[in-house]
């Protein structure tokens, strides 16, 4: 290809192309293409060669639109070569007729490449933080020509094209470059507008021609169930979230308030005819609700692309695509900006662990096991038939890395919350004896996964500190919300999934026997503050037939509705931030499914339309009081009042934060209703009864304390006081003076 020039007129000797030369261009095996087509210097002048199917005569010209050379045919299927004379700089157009048909071709084999050997250098050593703005699609203007960068790593393949309806899904037009220090494949498309469907034709190591690919980077999908990528602009949104990312990255997120709404975005609500909401109107319906319920953030169910809907978008083939379901990737931007405005976080739920082997993904990319590992034993899920990323190799570290930065940065999300982490760590996940490989050590510990989460949280809060990563991990792994320069793994928070397992494990007992149980609500103290925890009762607890909270529960109705009241109480009055998902907020009664939308007509009826406004309460009670949020992390937050009277199942603690007046936690788990019962408070005084589960605007029997409790000093430095304890509930006194 030429640099420039030489000079006006130069002459061309006349060249013919070699037949085998010919046959490998048209039948998209030239080993590169590049060296071949375009223009290129000869003897004094320069010569043109192109593959254009169907073409009868081709002309070329320069950008500013002068005739430059007539080209020869030299196969029907559409070669043609000829002596071009350039009177300025690259690239080429040609003008192709057929009959009366006439159409215009840029050369894509005229123009420069994109990347450069700073790109190799950084992508070789693991440290390129902005993949996601050189890889997949980018529009561009290059060599003064709009157009779009493709970009895709596979660097055991023979042949890389991109096809699309821009070139007729034609693997010979578009022959991308091949890179080879990086084995990334790149070609500048010119006049590719966006919107317009594409993937990669991959020939593998063997010759073999791989099912089409989707890009990994692709930053826009086709609606299943097509599963085609899609060329999108620049995400532009004028953000007015200044405010909001200021607070969070000047502040310790363990001592604030942090209540989780988490939702499926399909299934919150509905249109009429049961379609799904578009981003835009989602944002009209779910951001007031949010706020008007007191949560602090709302966490998404994985919004990424993913084919199949009862996967839920755990299993997801577009890392960096907002799923096309909802409309654009503008109308996320938009929807994240509208909550930022009124102080509310987006949290993404998000899914580096595994992804599918639909055969447009990454399986098998470019004919070899690239992002999973060859060995099944270390590169197939066995529970979700999934591939697992191979964390050893360099190159998929950064694909993942930098999708955590492409999320924070480009759609300013809060955090993310890290799905499957106990699968990652550990080599014999769900796996039998001669299953599973050891590590270097003889080991079950991956300690590949253990890097990349280290190195994934060190670069998402050291380039975005208002962030927050959350671990669903279920098993005792030391240190997963410790910093990574003490040996922790680097997360913000922890799943407490041992909170979950045992106060559920509780609840659903008949009261007359959890004073045999008194235990599953005491243990989870002893561990409380070993990491910074979050306790959810996510969309896991309400699927695959376990029911909805208010079915979990004993007893008849009223009872059913008195524990579950009860339970929210003990959960936020309990140390650790608050995760709920969507419909457990008003006891919906049926099992959650993707499929259609909430029970709202539920709120119709006074039961659920109490649930809601109790939940709504505890939210802005949880806020207002910083005792119930500021230490939910330390253990100086936490004192026992009552933790040993197992007959009665009753359970009292104080929540505490430095000088803040502590608040009173009382649960009283059995129906059994106590007139007066004989509890020490830190303090003399009127204690203000600032919460009630059983208050009858909640649905209760109304019974309590008429808002106040007079606490009598004993000499002892502690006071006494006599309650009355409503059945099956919680309340909270906080201490007038």
């Amino acid at each position: 290809m030429a640099k420039s020039p030489k000079r006006s007129g130069d002459e061309v000797k006349p060249h013919t192309p070699s037949a085998t030369e010919i046959e490998a261009i048209i039948h998209g095996s030239h080993g590169d293409p590049f060296s071949f087509l375009g223009v290129h210097e000869a003897g004094e002048g320069y010569l043109a060669r192109c593959f254009i199917p169907g073409a009868e005569t081709v002309v070329a010209y320069n950008l500013a639109g002068e005739e430059i050379g007539t080209l020869a045919r030299h196969h029907d299927a559409g070669f043609f070569s000829g002596a071009v004379k350039l009177a300025g700089v690259l690239p080429v157009r040609y003008r192709a007729t057929r009959g009366d048909a006439e159409w215009t071709v840029t050369d894509p084999y005229s123009f420069w490449p994109i990347l450069g050997p700073m790109d190799d250098y950084f992508i070789r050593e693991g440290s390129h933080l902005r993949l996601f703005d050189k890889m997949g699609a980018h529009p561009m203007k290059h060599q003064g020509v709009d157009g779009f960068h493709f970009a895709v790593w596979a660097p055991n393949a023979r042949r890389v094209s991109v096809v699309g309806d821009f070139n007729d899904w034609d693997g010979r037009r578009h022959v991308m470059r091949l890179r080879r220090d990086t084995g990334i494949w790149e070609i500048f498309a010119p006049d590719v507008r966006a919107g317009s469907t594409y993937k990669f034709e991959i020939v593998g190591p063997h010759g073999e021609l791989q099912p089409l690919k989707a890009d990994p980077y692709a930053r826009r999908a086709e609606l299943r169930p097509k599963n085609a990528s899609v060329t999108t602009p620049e995400l532009e949104q004028v953000w007015d979230d200044e405010d909001h990312r200021k607070h969070w990255s000047s502040i310790d997120q363990r001592r604030q308030p942090i209540s989780i709404y988490e939702v499926h975005a399909g299934s919150w609500q509905r249109r009429d005819d049961c379609s799904m909401l578009s981003w835009d109107e989602m944002a009209a319906r779910l951001i007031p609700y949010c706020i008007d319920m007191g949560f602090t953030h709302i966490e998404f169910m994985p919004v990424t692309e993913h084919p199949y809907d009862p996967s839920w978008g755990y299993q997801t083939t577009g890392l960096y695509a907002p799923s096309a379901r909802f409309g654009e990737p503008e109308g996320f931007a938009r929807f994240v900006n509208g909550c930022h405005k009124v102080g509310l976080g987006v949290i993404l739920d998000w899914v580096p662990a595994h992804f599918p082997t639909d055969a447009h993904g990454l399986r098998h990319f470019d004919g070899t096991a690239l992002y999973e590992h060859a060995d099944p034993r270390q590169g197939f899920h066995p529970d979700w038939n999934t591939a697992i990323y191979n964390f050893g190799r360099q190159e998929v570290l950064s694909y993942l890395i930098n999708n955590a930065l492409y999320w924070a940065e480009k759609f300013h999300l809060d955090g993310l919350r890290v799905d499957a982490v106990a699968s990652m760590l550990y080599l014999d996940y769900s796996r039998k004896e001669g299953e599973w490989i050891p590590n270097e050590y003889g080991g079950r510990e991956n300690l590949e996964a253990v890097r990349f989460l280290q190195q994934m949280n060190h670069h998402a809060y050291g380039s975005h500190p208002g962030i927050m990563t959350i671990a669903e991990e279920s098993t005792s792994w030391p240190k997963v919300s410790q910093p990574v320069h003490e040996g922790g793994l680097g997360f913000g928070f922890k799943w407490n999934m041992g909170f979950m397992h045992d106060t559920l494990s509780y609840f659903a007992r008949d009261p007359i026997y959890r004073k045999h149980h008194h235990n599953e609500l005491t243990f989870g103290l002893l561990y409380a503050f070993s990491e910074n925890f979050v306790l959810p009762i996510s969309h896991d607890e309400v699927v695959h037939g376990k029911g909805s909270m208010i079915a979990k529960m004993p007893g008849d109705d009223w009872q059913k509705f008195a524990n579950l009241r009860a339970y929210y109480g003990l959960m936020w009055g309990h140390p650790g931030k608050k995760l709920l998902f969507m419909g457990q907020e008003f006891a919906q009664w049926g099992e959650w499914s993707e499929e259609r939308s909430l029970d709202w007509n539920l709120l119709d009826y006074a039961p659920h339309e109490g649930m809601r406004r109790l939940v709504r309460d505890l939210n802005f009670t949880y806020r207002s009081k910083a005792a119930l949020h500021a230490r939910d992390c330390e253990g100086e937050g936490f004192e026992w009042i009552v933790g040993d009277d197992q007959e009665n199942s009753v359970f009292a603690w104080l929540r505490k934060a430095p000088g803040e007046k502590p608040i009173a936690v009382i649960c009283n788990l059995t129906p059994a209703y106590h007139e007066r019962y004989e509890l020490s408070l830190p303090a003399a005084g009127r204690w203000r009864e600032i919460m009630n589960t059983d208050a009858e605007i909640y649905g209760g029997s109304g019974k309590g304390n008429g808002g106040r409790v007079e606490a009598h000093a004993t000499g002892s430095g502690w006071a006494r006081a006599g309650l009355t304890l409503p059945p099956l509930a919680v309340i909270m006194l906080e201490l007038e003076q």
